[in-house]
């Protein structure tokens, strides 16, 4: 749900509570892989692929707390943006995964039919008003994020969805 400001740098990764959590990735049209000898992740470029720094915090926390999550995006790589879950160990916290080309508002849709979680219960964080905005308009609190996915910003955005 956040695209630079997302769980990694420079693959995207989008995520939301109880609600699709997309998973972005642009520069890996030949997926990444694990380096053993310094355990890193790289993209078919060698460019180091990375996890924001708090974002195995907020994965974790929100896990703790049994928040249903769920990974979303509207990518043409989908075995890369599934690859790099698997690699940065993210899979384990998404109980649902809608990832592949198409309308952001398809993927909540389709998550919405999975889940049999209401849109007023879900949240979205994403870096793309475009998402923003069109997901909003199904009841989903939608928290537009500046900056990388942090501790801070799942406060405030749970603060946001208390008050909705």
């Amino acid at each position: 749900m956040v695209k630079h400001g997302g769980l990694l740098k420079a693959a995207r990764v989008y995520y939301s509570c109880r609600c699709p959590a997309p998973a972005r990735h642009d520069p890996l049209s030949a997926a990444g892989s694990l380096r053993p000898g310094d355990g890193s992740v790289r993209d078919s470029n060698e460019k180091m692929v990375r996890l924001y720094p708090e974002v195995p915090d907020v994965l974790e926390r929100l896990h703790g707390l049994g928040v249903t999550m769920a990974a979303a995006s509207r990518t043409g790589e989908i075995r890369g943006a599934n690859q790099l879950l698997e690699l940065f160990d993210l899979t384990k916290y998404f109980a649902y995964k809608e990832i592949y080309p198409g309308c952001k508002v398809t993927h909540f849709e389709r998550l919405q039919q999975k889940s049999g979680i209401p849109y007023s219960e879900m949240i979205f964080f994403d870096d793309e008003k475009r998402n923003i905005i069109d997901v909003s308009k199904l009841g989903v609190t939608c928290i537009h994020v500046q900056s990388e996915m942090s501790l801070h910003t799942l406060t405030k955005g749970l603060e946001t969805f208390a008050k909705s």
